[in-house]
């Protein structure tokens, strides 16, 4: 492509993959992030200054790229319906981090792209494929594994940990998240989209933290949960979704969405570097089942197969 009289190459694979893996490690930290502050806030409260925070930095952005006006009732109607989702997801993952830890998260995120890919043949018709299938398998086997921790009487006595079901009900709603952009979408930027979800999104949640917000000592929260809400909010979702809309340009949605299956072993990494811990085992032997299914989903984009 020709723009101002130079041509304009596609960036190298090598690049386009780097960028997504720093991307993924930048998704990976967020659990961890969400764990520390979790504690100092209320969930839902939480939530709504993330989302304000990052419309406050995404809107200038936006504006100078496309300007600003008012994009009618029914859009704002259609957006609402997909921050709700979006909304359901972050709540209920700062929930859940109250009760359970950042590795199991990681591990049943890796859920989300082949839910969403159910959720997709409903709403859209879009093929699911044996390829995306035997993914989901793998990530639903792994995640399963990790949460039972390979102990087959709590699986058949279905035991779970309070925090990984109120968690996997977020990630039920984060599959639903992509599906309803691709409903919804009407041929408008993805990044103007993007915005009025933050911006619905935003008066979702201050509408619901209305009743709380007098019951919070602000002098008693801590700066590290402030600085946590700036992380959060810059590096998390601004600058990681620049990456994956520029990276489904030139690798495609389904082997962007693959890279969240690379979030455990990256929490595993971001664990022995904060604190030298690993997980247990059967932590580990759960991700080794997931690992595949980033090669299996790859290869089989690159190759044009369902």
């Amino acid at each position: 492509m020709i723009a101002g009289g130079k041509v304009n190459r596609a960036p190298s694979r090598p690049l386009v993959h780097g960028a997504m893996l720093l991307s993924a490690f930048l998704v990976s930290t967020s659990f961890t992030v969400g764990k520390a502050i979790t504690a100092t806030m209320d969930p839902v409260v939480l939530t709504m200054f993330r989302f304000l925070l990052a419309t406050i930095l995404f809107t200038p952005l936006v504006h100078h790229a496309y300007g600003l006006t008012f994009p009618g009732w029914r859009a704002l109607g259609r957006y609402s319906l997909i921050s709700g989702a979006l909304v359901g997801f972050f709540w209920l993952m700062f929930l859940s981090l109250r009760f359970t830890q950042p590795m199991n998260t990681g591990v049943i995120f890796t859920t989300v792209p082949g839910i969403s890919g159910v959720f997709s043949w409903f709403l859209v018709r879009e093929r699911l494929g044996g390829h995306r299938l035997l993914a989901l398998a793998l990530a639903m086997t792994g995640a399963l594994w990790v949460i039972f921790e390979g102990n087959l009487d709590r699986f058949m006595a279905l035991q779970l940990n309070h925090g990984d079901l109120i968690f996997f009900g977020g990630c039920l709603m984060m599959a639903l998240y992509m599906p309803l952009v691709k409903l919804f979408h009407r041929g408008e930027p993805m990044a103007m989209m993007t915005l009025w979800i933050l911006v619905t999104g935003s008066l979702w949640l201050l509408l619901f933290s209305l009743p709380r917000l007098s019951a919070i000592s602000w002098t008693t929260i801590p700066l590290f949960t402030w600085l946590g809400i700036a992380y959060l909010a810059f590096f998390t979702t601004i600058i990681t979704f620049f990456i994956s809309q520029w990276a489904t340009l030139h690798l495609g949605p389904t082997r962007v969405m693959a890279y969240s299956y690379l979030y455990p072993p990256l929490l595993v990494a971001l664990e022995w570097g904060l604190h030298r811990s690993l997980p247990q085992p059967s932590t580990l032997i759960g991700i080794l089942i997931i690992l595949p299914a980033m090669v299996i989903v790859q290869r089989s984009a690159a190759t044009g197969k369902p």
